[in-house]
């Protein structure tokens, strides 16, 4: 069954993007709702470079810059490299907002005098300098009182700084986040936050679980290492019991997945996981090119609707990740059927094989596709 059905579905993404121009020929469209990307510095380094010359910046609302650090002090680590103009002035001329994502360990914060008033001041500095359109705060994860209660300090300090609608402030946060993010309070300020929906899978789970599922598998062995929280569905409604408002609200998709070097099959057992046996891929470089090629098969799990791959010979080898349909339709579903004001990607530059990227044309594709272009599911 699930060879047909990953059969049909391949038929039908192709289908539904065939009518999208090539990246490079996209026209000045305006988005009906927010697709923002993450792009890190470290992206212009890396086989193949990518950088603000091969960002399709037409396709994007907003991008979030990567890589700068700070310290308990306040000080930002600006890495050598990170600067790159051409990536503010290309994104403005395209009418694209850039904002500088922020992360790093925000528990020295509370302890230290003057900490937060500091990074607050330096960050305002560098926005003004530099010519930054906003802030992303990625915190991962507050989760006792003191860290709710900096985080809202914190968002509260960044939203005076940087005033809307000049400026935009947002946060990443967790679907399982609970209370430390401080949703009643935090919601007001920012202007959305991103829902990252990835990462179920990976070295700490003991199984070969689904990356980023768009709904649960009532099969899976051991659903507590991915719910509540770690499907799309069960993300938008942890959010809407916090009284997001579905407009504040951007979904993930990822653009990488994880490959479990020791297990076999979907949900298989994981024996000593860590990050030698279960490595983070690119989809771009390593993942698409073994799509049903180089000894692997695809499959699709027919309840999450994502796609997994298992080697043809049956020996151990098993990679959860996420295609052009599945990346579609978690799109077209957030955005179209649920009603969420965007979604957002982490990271650009994984999508790309040195000259086209599949996953981000079928995000753009599904924004563009409003409520009337669902891709049949049978």
């Amino acid at each position: 069954m699930r060879r047909s059905l990953g059969s049909l579905l391949t038929v039908l993404c192709f289908a539904a993007l065939a009518a999208l121009p090539a990246l490079a020929q996209v026209a000045a469209v305006k988005l009906p709702k927010r697709l923002i990307a993450d792009y890190g510095y470290w992206s212009r380094t890396q086989t193949p470079p990518y950088s603000s010359d091969q960002i399709p910046f037409k396709m994007l609302t907003h991008i979030n810059h990567a890589g700068v650090g700070f310290n308990a002090d306040g000080s930002l680590t600006v890495p050598d490299g990170f600067l790159e103009p051409a990536l503010i002035k290309k994104a403005h001329a395209a009418g694209v907002k850039v904002g500088l994502l922020l992360g790093g360990d925000f528990t020295g914060l509370e302890t230290t005098a003057g900490g937060m008033s500091a990074l607050v001041k330096n960050v305002e500095s560098f926005i003004h300098e530099h010519g930054y359109d906003g802030i992303d705060i990625d915190w991962e994860y507050p989760s006792t009182a003191v860290d709710q209660t900096t985080f809202f300090n914190l968002m509260s300090a960044l939203r005076q700084a940087f005033p809307a609608p000049r400026f935009f402030l947002s946060a990443d946060v967790a679907p399982w986040g609970g209370t430390g993010y401080d949703f009643p309070r935090v919601t007001p300020l920012v202007d959305y936050f991103n829902i990252m929906t990835y990462d179920c899978a990976g070295p700490w789970t003991d199984d070969g679980q689904l990356n980023s599922p768009i709904f649960p598998d009532p099969k899976n062995p051991e659903p507590y290492e991915c719910e509540p929280g770690g499907s799309v569905k069960e993300a938008i409604d942890i959010a809407l019991q916090a009284n997001v408002p579905l407009a504040k609200m951007n979904i993930g998709t990822p653009f990488y997945g994880y490959f479990y070097k020791n297990v076999s099959t979907l949900f298989g057992s994981c024996k000593n996981c860590n990050e030698n046996n279960v490595p983070s891929e690119n989809y771009g470089t390593f993942i698409k090119p073994r799509i049903n090629a180089k000894g692997w098969r695809t499959f699709y799990d027919p309840v999450s609707l994502v796609p997994y791959m298992l080697r043809t010979d049956g020996k151990p080898g098993y990679i959860t990740y996420d295609d052009s349909f599945s990346t579609y339709y978690r799109v077209w579903y957030s955005l179209w059927k649920r009603g969420v004001g965007g979604t957002f990607l982490w990271e650009l530059d994984a999508d790309y094989d040195g000259t086209t990227q599949d996953l981000l044309n079928a995000m753009y594709g599904a924004t563009l596709a409003g409520g009337t272009a669902a891709p049949a599911i049978p």
